[in-house]
């Protein structure tokens, strides 16, 4: 199928999802993960209505941002390594993988005066293979970050373990918004905490009804070419 004929049934599954919890289909947005498919396929999701974009390689990934110029919105969605910030800060308009602040201090340092939007990665199934910080070491991991002026705390995010079902990863998406909802009520300036990165072609349904606002989505929508 076509990156269009893919996008229209993933909105379709997102609006119905919306609609059994009472959310705005607008509030979803969908990131396509690119990572695997040429930059002819990138565009052609570009072309068909796609607006997010995700890499989560250094290498690569910031070539193939790049070459679209001001086109799209990207977001860096991999794991992070702190001696590789140089290269890519700049050209990513989200970081998602935010969990050290080692890594906040080099982001900081790198920035230019500019806003570092970044999502905190929270590993709430505690599973040794993925990275991210304990749900109990959120709050305090926030408070720290006060003292890094470039860095904003848009929200969070987590990846699920694979699952057949994807109803058993429900409890994790559950997780990771009523800890979002948390950090909300301390309103801090340097993180408003508004957004939930979860959920992808698996299971991307069950993170919209839980509350994610950011679904990244690869196979199912750009496919695996390279």
């Amino acid at each position: 199928m076509s990156v269009k004929e893919n996008l229209a049934n993933i909105e379709q599954q997102i609006t119905e999802a919306c609609e059994r919890v009472g959310r705005d289909p607008k509030d979803v947005r969908i990131v396509a993960v690119t990572k695997y498919v040429t930059e002819e396929r990138t565009r052609e999701a570009l072309a068909a209505g796609v607006q997010h974009f995700g890499e989560n390689r250094v290498e690569g990934g910031v070539e193939k941002r790049n070459a679209f110029g001001t086109e799209g919105i990207w977001h860096f969605i991999g794991s992070l390594q702190s001696k590789k910030v140089k290269k890519m800060i700049g050209s990513f308009d989200y970081i998602h993988s935010l969990d050290r602040l080692s890594l906040a201090e080099e982001l900081n340092k790198r920035a230019g005066g500019q806003a570092v939007r970044c999502f905190i990665q929270v590993n709430v199934s505690g599973e040794e293979s993925k990275s991210g910080l304990e749900p109990a070491e959120v709050e305090s991991f926030v408070r720290e970050l006060a003292k890094f002026p470039a860095i904003e705390v848009v929200g969070l995010m987590t990846m699920a373990p694979f699952v057949e079902d994807p109803e058993e990863t429900r409890p994790f998406f559950r997780k990771l918004r009523e800890l979002r909802d948390e950090i909300q009520q301390h309103q801090f300036s340097h993180a408003p905490c508004h957004e939930l990165s979860m959920g992808m072609s698996n299971d991307f349904v069950v993170a919209v009804e839980e509350g994610a606002t950011f679904v990244r989505i690869g196979s199912s929508l750009v496919g695996r070419e390279l």
